[in-house]
């Protein structure tokens, strides 16, 4: 029985996806958070805390992104044409975040709101268009003859639109747990309060997605729902629910590092549930990853290529973060 290269490929971008929305969702929602935070000092700790590594985290989303073009054509092709327009106002807002770290600290008191809003502004615009993409993708893409069916604004329906909302609320707990992480006194203490709230209202928008799909979608109503499935499946919302009162419990003691460990285990198990309802189709409702993949010679050239180099992302994504642990704190200038 030969290695099924298609399906270590799948597995390389499923994982590259999922460390891109662990790790740059709490650099996102650090900008998210800018909205309700108005001092500038404490603006510039809250920037501080995600300087060094925000650009180290979109190295996963260029990692899924090209693995999908080499590995899986059809599948870059379809998803790509169908959710132009949201991921063009996703990149868009990751450029403007990405202008306003550089400029921010360089900017005088006069113009400072300029980038402060760019870095409000291309967070909100980044995450929205994510969840928008997602929600359209899990919604289902029409394909005939090996081409995208559907229309341009295909994506602007209620369900997509609920994932971007529900995306806000996801990245914005994750950036108010890192800071709790990172930072001290009042803003620390702000950031236990949102905390407290978002976690609930991340439980709701989570339970709605997990009801909506499978009355929307009777296979995946099959595929949860039917025995043996549904005892298989079953560990995954429990430890979700687990980890939701886990984290409301480290938040009344006011843990520091276990919220947003429990909210990453959160949102991985999330990440899980919408794995197991479409598996192992690439272009829901109907391609899978071998009908959408290349051909195998072609498949194993890039695969060499990319086990060559995520080694080298691992370790220096875990470098960076060990070299710049620890609290972050008033004053201490731009750490980049």
């Amino acid at each position: 029985m030969g290695v099924d290269i298609t399906l270590i490929w799948a597995l390389i971008i499923i994982f590259g996806i999922m460390m891109y929305v662990i790790m740059d969702g709490f650099d996102l929602g650090v900008g998210i958070l800018f909205l309700a935070i108005k001092d500038k000092e404490e603006r510039d700790v809250m920037m501080n805390t995600v300087a060094p590594v925000w650009d180290g985290n979109e190295t996963w989303l260029v990692l899924g992104g090209a693995g999908l073009f080499g590995a899986f054509p059809l599948a870059y092709s379809v998803i790509l044409s169908a959710l132009y327009l949201p991921l063009m106002f996703m990149l868009l807002g990751l450029i403007f975040r990405g202008v306003a770290f550089e400029f921010r600290f360089k900017a005088s008191d006069r113009n400072r709101h300029f980038w402060d809003k760019a870095f409000i502004g291309g967070s909100i615009v980044a995450t929205f268009a994510q969840g928008v993409a997602l929600g359209a993708f899990l919604d289902g893409i029409p394909v005939v003859d090996n081409a995208y069916a559907g229309g341009g604004l295909d994506w602007l329906r209620p369900f997509p639109l609920f994932c971007g909302c529900a995306l806000l609320v996801a990245y914005a707990q994750l950036g108010s747990t890192w800071l709790i992480m990172k930072t001290e006194g009042a803003l620390q203490n702000e950031m236990y309060r949102f905390s407290s709230y978002f976690i609930w209202i991340l439980l709701g928008a989570l339970a709605v997605v997990s009801l909506w799909t499978p009355l929307a979608h009777p296979e995946i109503a099959q595929r949860w729902f039917t025995i043996p499935n549904l005892f298989y499946f079953l560990p995954v919302p429990l430890l979700l629910l687990f980890c939701f009162f886990a984290t409301l419990i480290t938040l009344a003691h006011r843990a520091t590092a276990s919220p947003f460990l429990l909210t990453l285990v959160v949102i991985f198990l999330g990440y899980s549930g919408l794995g197991i309802s479409i598996w192992p189709n690439i272009i829901p409702p109907s391609v899978s990853i071998w009908q959408a993949a290349s051909p195998v010679a072609s498949q194993l050239f890039s695969l060499i290529g990319a086990l060559f180099i995520l080694p080298f992302i691992l370790v220096y994504t875990a470098w960076s973060y060990y070299v710049f642990r620890g609290k972050v704190k008033i004053g201490e200038g731009y750490h980049h």
